[in-house]
């Protein structure tokens, strides 16, 4: 029969832990920060005052002017481009019934309203459902009109251009035909290049004239700034700001979709002409440059 061993007690440190040293650092922060009633109060107040003051800051320094300019359209408080005298709207089905004998007679910044461009087809079957009254009516009270496709990128260009054709029926005095590109889909840059231009080459063989391009900015500067599209009249939509941003040549600007026209409900598209009645009239089918005439010899 064996004995067992005494069993030795282990040597360590045997001081005693103060309290509250095994906690972790959050839960002494948050006994330092809101141990008592008056610690929370002091905290929560210097919150809000610091909130407040980034929302200042954020508000009348940081945003942009273009979006606290979208805030004051909203309320009706809509600034125009300087330095230009030609107005125009589009519409589509979404302006509902109008009245265009109280567009005919509206003012815009003190300006009459000299164009409409109407949404006439999209994609290769799809026709607004407002568009053959827009379209007569305009031209009935003496706007000089214009008719617009959305161009949809699952569809060949080929096919939305018959349609449009198959579609409008422009008149002399109208505006050329306009393409409306504003989205890529699942295309490449170079895919939706390919078929907006032979888009436009068909809808150019058939009227003569070479169509107006409608697009925002930064698209057409990411697709539509090759060498080919430059001969095109182009439309160019940036809203809230004093100045296109875009640096080439363009002839309509899109500046605000909240504006207010007499004879329409609700929020409209404003446009402006980058020149003068004379250059817009020349700018529609059938007209041209005139010959001038050399003074004969008597």
């Amino acid at each position: 029969m064996t004995t067992s061993k005494p069993i030795r007690k282990k040597k360590g440190n045997t001081r005693r832990k103060k309290k509250g040293s095994g906690q972790g650092w959050l839960p002494r922060v948050r006994n330092l920060l809101f141990g008592n009633r008056y610690k929370r109060v002091f905290w929560v107040a210097a919150v809000c005052i610091t909130l407040f003051y980034i929302f200042l800051f954020y508000t009348f320094l940081v945003i942009p002017s273009s979006v606290r300019s979208r805030w004051l359209a909203l309320y009706g408080d809509i600034s125009y481009p300087a330095g230009y005298s030609i107005h125009g709207i589009d519409v589509s089905h979404h302006q509902g019934r109008i009245d265009w004998k109280r567009v005919a007679e509206a003012k815009v910044n003190d300006e009459p309203i000299v164009f409409v461009i109407i949404k006439a087809t999209e994609g290769k079957s799809l026709l607004d459902e407002n568009f053959n009254d827009n379209f007569y009516q305009a031209r009935e009270y003496g706007l000089v009109r214009g008719a617009y496709h959305y161009f949809t990128p699952s569809v060949k260009g080929k096919i939305q251009a018959q349609y449009y054709l198959h579609q409008v029926h422009l008149d002399e005095g109208d505006l050329p035909p306009v393409l409306d590109v504003e989205e890529r889909g699942k295309l490449s840059c170079q895919e939706l290049q390919r078929e907006v231009l032979e888009w436009l080459r068909i809808v150019e063989e058939c009227y003569g004239v070479a169509p107006i391009i409608y697009t925002g900015l930064k698209f057409k500067e990411a697709n539509l700034s090759t060498q080919e599209f430059a001969k095109y009249p182009f439309w160019i939509a940036h809203y809230y700001v004093k100045e296109v941003g875009y640096k080439g040549e363009w002839r309509f600007w899109q500046h605000t979709d909240l504006g207010q026209v007499d004879g329409i409900r609700g929020p409209v598209d404003l446009n402006i002409y980058n020149g003068s009645m004379y250059d817009l009239r020349q700018l529609t089918i059938g007209k041209g440059e005139e010959p001038i005439e050399e003074d004969s010899a008597e």
